[in-house]
């Protein structure tokens, strides 16, 4: 008992000093080139560590997607022998983990391919978590016999995946998003086929440099104990001080005009989607559309859509939509499940209550609200080390100002009604968007 009140009040004491006052970001260049970004939390022994490359599913060769994914994943499959160090297998790797109780691991997004390391900071485990974590890195094993066991359960499950209406109505919805750009790929059974180990190989040399990581660390650590973990874990990744720039990746392009999308599936539910690309994670609009898709659809049982389509029609359960910039064109998503006799009507309702929020804004009243939400629960964002380096890798992944989180309830704040449509009206095309519906005829 006595350690779990030490523990609540040490937690407090975090949630209490990020609520209260300045978070002190700190940023560096270590002689390898990675850019670092600190956050010292001393209320705990423990340290977690993010690190990015710019190595998402972008990334991936149109015949070869998912091949991202299965480099980061592959991590945690063994390591190759290294000087006087054996090579370990998956059991091995993962027994290696839990004797350290701490953990490493890595996957893809669409952006970048991140790896992630949590470890406490008593010297000897958190010294061996780092050479671990730097094997496992830099030497991933990516055995032929251990590609073909993953592969085989990985189709099996898009396999299974693809029976589940929600699963295909996604992709069929992003497909006709964004036909010409990487973010409207999907993963299939030919596409896995496709990659080897060889593949998984070259991927990594080529991008995953020392040079060009963003490190985020939250933790017990100091400075300089922060400089020296990350020499180590990238020690063995290739290095040079300015790296090659990558191949650039197209621009998402806007839609041309509406497309209706009819997808037959034997379901009791409709699933019915209607969006398009919409704006960049560094877009100067972004708190003007943060705060007013909160009311549009964005903030649960407060939103508008959920007001008009399930509480005065009874369309759905259940409404949303959302934002999801990125480094390119992000897509803007209104969804909702219907009975399949009232998906045409659920989807005009929807449509007529994007347009009329892009055309008028919100009012004075769910404005206030709104901000009142989003301020009051700015917190519960930061109130773990797993949080907070989650939104401080956001701001070192983006190129967001250090001070980003101490002016973030002021930006939210000072938006505007007249700030949120004009955001609206730049980013948002009603009469061009995308619109699925998903279940019987």
């Amino acid at each position: 008992m006595s350690f779990k009140s030490t523990l609540l009040i040490a937690v407090w004491a975090l949630w209490a000093g990020i609520a209260q006052a300045t978070l002190p970001i700190q940023s560096f260049t270590t002689s390898s080139g990675a850019r670092v970004f600190l956050v010292e939390s001393p209320s705990l022994p423990m340290v977690d560590v993010q690190i990015d490359f710019d190595a998402g599913a972008r990334r991936d060769p149109a015949q070869k997607t998912g091949l991202a994914n299965q480099v980061a994943s592959m991590t945690a499959k063994g390591v190759r022998a290294q000087g006087s160090l054996p090579a370990l297998d998956e059991n091995q790797l993962g027994e290696a983990w839990a004797d350290l109780g701490a953990s490493f691991g890595g996957r893809a997004s669409d952006d970048r391919m991140s790896f992630k390391l949590r470890s406490l900071t008593q010297a000897e485990l958190l010294r061996q978590a780092v050479q671990l974590a730097a094997r496992q890195l830099a030497h991933p094993a990516y055995r032929p016999e251990q590609w073909e066991e993953v592969r085989a359960r990985d189709i099996a499950s898009l396999k299974e995946a693809r029976t589940r209406p929600a699963t295909l109505a996604q992709e069929r919805f992003m497909a006709a998003l964004y036909p010409d750009h990487p973010y409207g790929r999907k993963v299939t059974e030919d596409s896995l086929r496709a990659i080897s180990v060889e593949d998984m190989g070259h991927f990594h040399q080529q991008h995953l440099w020392a040079c060009r990581a963003k490190v985020s660390i939250v933790g017990a650590v100091t400075r300089q104990q922060a400089q020296d973990l990350v020499q180590q874990l990238l020690a063995h990744l290739s290095t040079a001080r300015t790296c090659p720039a990558l191949p650039g990746v197209p621009e998402a392009q806007p839609l041309q005009q509406a497309q209706n999308i009819q997808v037959p599936f034997e379901a009791a539910q409709s699933q019915i989607l209607l969006g398009q690309p919409s704006f960049k994670r560094t877009d100067p609009d972004f708190f003007a559309l943060l705060v007013g898709n909160h009311i549009l659809g964005g903030g649960g049982f407060v939103s508008r859509l959920t007001h008009q389509v399930r509480e005065q029609r009874g369309l759905s359960y259940s409404v949303y939509s959302y934002f999801a910039p990125g480094l390119h064109a992000g897509p803007f998503v209104a969804g909702l499940q219907t009975r399949p006799d009232q998906a045409q009507q659920a989807l005009q309702l929807t449509r007529e209550i994007v347009r009329d929020f892009v055309q008028s804004g919100p009012t004075a009243e769910e404005l206030r609200a709104a901000q009142d939400n989003l301020v009051g629960g700015f917190a519960l964002r930061l109130d773990s080390n797993r949080k907070l380096l989650d939104n401080l890798a956001n701001i070192a992944w983006f190129d967001l100002p250090l001070n980003y989180l101490d002016h973030w309830t002021r930006r939210i704040e000072a938006v505007t009604i007249q700030d949120i449509r004009s955001a609206f009206g730049r980013k948002l095309q009603p009469d061009r968007m995308v619109s699925l519906i998903l279940g019987p005829t």
